[in-house]
């Protein structure tokens, strides 16, 4: 896949800071945001499963333009087999990463790059550096951030294609942007998606909503991977207790037919 081969720039695209700035950058103004629109989704519902192909178009967009800020600490590089990766594949985006480990047998930490299983790499070694980094605010892990947020799924969305003109009179602070959807309308971050961001290897046009859409499918099944298989059991146990209750009810007809009331 064209994720591999784009890893080393996204790696140096820290100024681009993050694909969702939703959560850890203080208001700037007091007053809710925006109500974001409901979008359909298909993870939703009874039988929703995951858009692996989105997810993994989402992957990348995490990978070139969020992981310059963002962390995904709950999630390991062999996960993404869930995903359709190959495990060459996930070794090749592994390996750009480097982590510390040790000790070696002299006692000695040392650095060695990533492997399947080890944890999504956070760019900043400690949330000291990660706040000096970005001035004063710790930008927070997006491993559970769809399941964190009352909005979910459409709040990210909304927030991310929401950047816009401030209305007539109305006077954006410096180092803040516009968006309706946050609370108070004034947010630090820049608008981190731009039409063509990244090149998606599957051809498809890497527009402003179709990137939110996908980082978000991403970000849904980092939050619940084990979404389709607690749905698939939830389904089996409806089903058995349905059958268990048509068989207790008839057992129990038939156990009181030829008793006199």
């Amino acid at each position: 896949m064209g994720i591999v081969s784009n890893l080393r720039r996204a790696a140096a695209a820290t100024g681009l800071a993050a694909a969702v700035a939703m959560v850890s950058t203080a208001a700037l103004a007091a007053g809710d945001g925006k109500h974001p629109e409901k979008l359909d989704w298909q993870f939703e519902g009874l039988f929703g499963t995951v858009d692996v192909h989105s997810a993994q178009r989402g992957l990348q967009v995490y990978l070139e333009v969020c992981s310059g800020c963002h962390s995904l600490k709950q999630v390991a590089y062999r996960n993404l087999h869930a995903l359709g990766f190959t495990e060459p594949e996930i070794k090749a985006i592994a390996a750009n990463f480097d982590v510390i480990d040790g000790p070696d047998s002299e006692g000695e930490m040392f650095e060695r790059a990533a492997i399947p299983s080890d944890k999504f790499v956070s760019p900043f070694p400690n949330e000291e550096a990660a706040a000096a980094a970005n001035n004063g605010a710790n930008p927070p892990d997006l491993s559970l951030q769809v399941k964190a947020h009352p909005g979910g799924a459409n709040y990210i969305h909304a927030l991310l294609t929401g950047y816009a003109d401030a209305p007539e009179g109305v006077e954006v602070p410096e180092g803040s942007n516009y968006n309706a959807f946050f609370r108070g309308g004034f947010i630090a971050m820049p608008p981190p998606l731009f039409e063509d961001g990244v090149e998606y290897s599957d051809g498809t046009a890497a527009t402003v909503e179709q990137m939110a859409t996908d980082v978000v499918n991403f970000m849904q099944w980092t939050a619940e991977p084990e979404m389709e298989q607690r749905k698939k059991t939830g389904f089996k146990v409806v089903i058995f207790l349905i059958i268990l209750s048509a068989l207790l009810y008839a057992g129990k007809r038939k156990l009181w037919a030829n008793i006199d009331h």
